[in-house]
């Protein structure tokens, strides 16, 4: 007797081939049966000689961009089928995933630039292996009348290709083609309205060479393109966006991108990725990019063309562009029509008329000792489900900073995209949240969030109903890396710029003994004011002072203005840091490298791009108890100065001093397993002297890779802290 079984997949399984894939192993096995969406899973019924054969290929292989996170297989009774089908989708609320937006495919590309294939520079080309998905879906199952694409009725051809299982684009919600899809425009800045479709690429390519700025609609919103090369455009780009210094992200094809930096062949098959990253590269001396795009900074941020729009675009342009999100400051990406034309944001604007439902800004990602680690999470990411192993149900409300925010469901964590800044982004915040629980059925049976009194996620989460719980920062941060590392226990360093401490001061250079239910402060910076508070991160000269008066007393070698400076500020009652990040602010402003921060980390970023990376010297700090002092070595770098030592060198020996000290403190303590998170381990020189360290010495060192070790992080580490507490 022929045995008949339902199969029940979870995953993101729906928009990327599942069920043709499903239908094309039925067909080589010779199984009868029906598949189809239910909710967000994919349901099997089927029977055959050969059915177990048919799991175990399931089991065994999948589409490209699908990934499976449960397979159940339960026996049924016998149904008779005659032959294997792909049924319509059936609502429901199990299982809900969706899949990331997916750069354009190798298959796509070839039909693009074929004159004899019928999408011969269509900038809309997808298929079930490419294109967008979460940035246009409305609802589940990813169905074509749930997405953004409703709106555009296939073409004859189109439906064909829609309803053949054999086809690559059976099923591609996105499917479209230049008779029934979606359509170019290029608007100047009057509005009106200048050319269609291929033309409005060809004359936008024209306009970037002539030194204009086009603002171009992609998956998740619209960048601000102008040619890199261009130093006049890139510093009225500067004027425009309200962004003074803070590096701009570029796009180019490969090739050129080996021409401006050195490439790993990780870092290049991370940019190759289907994710296509901005990837953080070392740039070339004699790059050609205009120094303007990334000031005074060794790395450049490039990401391929990763829409088929982008490519036709650099089929006309043979050199980077400035592919930046149009916004101004730290506010949201803009992905409305409306919003951008007649905005001043660019001179010209290249639109399209298919709707972007969610927000979605490039991802940011670097490679150390052969590993990707992103900075920022988000397009080609998000909504990807990360394994945890948590309890359902968990809202994790994230930081204030470079804010995302979580969920947990099957087991998994779904994090956010990148929202950003709540202070600019919070009806953003607001509104993704809602999405959130739409999208996936979901709703909190407990609330995490940051112990911090002053962020508004904290009074988002504390306004919700339900159960509650707050969630120390850097706890939160080590937990992060320690849950997609897989481990349970750790020695924590926790390195940033600020977290709310649990006696009420500023903490940012934290050693902890962690584990998802506790955590022991072992050791920490040595306390200082932080003058003026929040306006100390903005204002590194503040820390200088701060540092000089407790290293020196009333005989600090200060200005006559400083002294001034400094007797209002010591008067003033101010909370006390021992923030890493607030230190190395304060050595940049000591050296004379920045004494403000017009983007958030300036300062530090300055310092270490100051530094000589080959420098073999270090200074002193003292250790009592819990307590890591760097009095000593501010008191070494003043005579260094005095001495007329480079800045370079000194810079150099502040950062061996800083990784020596964690090294010490983690011998110390004696735990083999080392886990770093927090912002200041973006400083890849930092990183890399510490790692060299800590593995030289026979320790486990783990970072974050699939999360950011920034803020970007805090919402998975607060949602793998309260989703494995009884």
């Amino acid at each position: 007797m022929e045995k008949a079984l339902r199969i029940s997949i979870k995953g993101i399984v729906q928009g990327v081939g599942f069920r043709p894939f499903v239908y094309r192993i039925a067909m080589e096995k010779g199984v009868r049966g029906f598949v189809r969406n239910e909710g967000g899973m994919v349901v099997i019924e089927a029977e055959g000689d050969n059915i177990m054969s048919f799991v175990e290929t399931l089991k065994r292989e999948k589409p490209p961009m699908a990934e499976i996170i449960d397979i159940d297989v339960q026996e049924i009774g016998e149904s008779g089928f005659g032959d294997f089908v792909i049924e319509d989708s059936e609502s429901g609320d199990e299982g809900m995933f969706v899949s990331p937006d997916i750069a354009t495919c190798d298959e796509c590309l070839k039909e693009l630039f074929d004159p004899d294939d019928r999408r011969y520079l269509y900038p809309f080309t997808n298929c079930t292996n490419c294109g967008p998905r979460f940035t246009i879906v409305e609802s589940l199952p990813y169905d074509r009348e749930r997405t953004t694409m409703k709106r555009f009725r296939m073409c004859e051809d189109c439906e064909n290709e829609y309803r053949d299982p054999g086809d690559r684009r059976f099923h591609a919600q996105p499917n479209a083609c230049s008779v029934c899809g979606p359509e170019l425009e290029l608007w100047n800045d009057q509005p009106e309205r200048i050319a269609l479709n291929g033309e409005a690429i060809k004359r936008s390519s024209e306009l970037l060479l002539e030194g204009r700025i086009v603002a171009i609609k992609g998956l998740g919103g619209f960048h601000l393109a102008c040619d890199a090369t261009n130093d006049r455009a890139v510093a009225r780009l500067r004027e425009i966006k309200g962004r003074e210094s803070k590096p701009f992200a570029l796009m180019a094809p490969l090739d050129a991108v080996r021409d401006e930096c050195k490439l790993s062949p990780e870092e290049e098959a991370l940019l190759m990725s289907p994710r296509r990253p901005i990837v953080l590269l070392r740039r070339r001396v004699h790059s050609r990019i205009a120094e303007s795009v990334a000031p005074s900074n060794r790395y450049l941020g490039f990401m391929l063309p990763y829409t088929p729009i982008h490519h036709i675009l650099f089929s006309y342009i043979k050199k980077p562009l400035v592919m930046t999100s149009a916004n101004l400051s730290e506010s949201p990406i803009i992905c409305r029509n409306e919003d951008i034309l007649g905005s001043g944001l660019a001179d010209f604007c290249l639109v399209h008329n298919r709707a972007i439902l969610a927000r979605c800004d490039d991802s940011v990602a670097f490679v150390e000792k052969g590993r990707e680690a992103l900075t920022r999470r988000s397009r080609g990411y998000a909504p990807q489900p990360i394994e945890a192993c948590v309890r359902e149900g968990i809202l994790a409300c994230g930081p204030h900073m470079k804010n995302t925010f979580a969920i947990t469901l099957e087991g998994r964590v779904i994090m956010s995209q990148h929202i950003g800044d709540l202070e600019e982004c919070y009806p953003l915040y607001e509104e993704e949240i809602a999405r959130f629980e739409r999208l996936f059925a979901f709703s909190p049976r407990l609330v995490a969030y940051d112990t911090h009194p002053g962020y508004l996620s904290t009074r988002y989460a504390l306004e919700r109903e339900g159960e509650k719980v707050g969630i120390q920062h850097h706890h939160a941060h080590i937990c992060s890396c320690m849950a997609e590392n897989g481990i349970n226990e750790a020695m924590g360093v926790a390195f940033d710029g600020t977290g709310y401490g649990d006696d009420g001061n500023m903490w940012g250079g934290e050693f902890m003994v962690c584990d998802y239910e506790r955590y022991e402060r072992v050791a920490h910076l040595e306390y200082v004011p932080m003058p003026g508070g929040e306006r100390a991160v903005r204002e590194p000269w503040r820390m200088k002072l701060a540092y000089l008066s407790e290293t020196f007393g009333d005989e600090a070698p200060l200005s006559e203005e400083e002294r001034e400076r400094w007797r209002i500020l010591s008067k003033l009652k101010y909370p006390l840091t021992s923030s890493a990040g607030r230190l190395f602010d304060a050595v940049s402003a000591l050296l004379g490298i920045r004494d403000v921060s017009r983007y958030e980390g300036e300062a530090a970023i300055a310092l270490e791009m100051t530094a000589d990376e080959s420098e073999k010297g270090s200074y002193d700090t003292e250790i009592r108890g819990d307590t890591i002092s760097f009095i000593p070595a501010i008191r070494q770098i003043v005579g260094d100065l005095h001495q007329g030592n480079s800045r370079a060198s000194i810079a150099g020996k502040f950062h061996n001093t800083a990784a020596s000290v964690i090294s010490e403190i983690c011998e110390r303590e004696g735990m083999k397993d080392i886990a770093l998170s927090g912002g200041v381990w973006q400083n890849r020189l930092l990183l890399r002297k510490t790692l060299d360290l800590l593995t030289d010495r026979g320790f486990r060192v783990h970072m974050n890779h699939r999360v950011p070790t920034n803020d970007g992080g805090i919402s998975f580490g607060q949602a793998c802290i309260a989703g494995r507490r009884t």
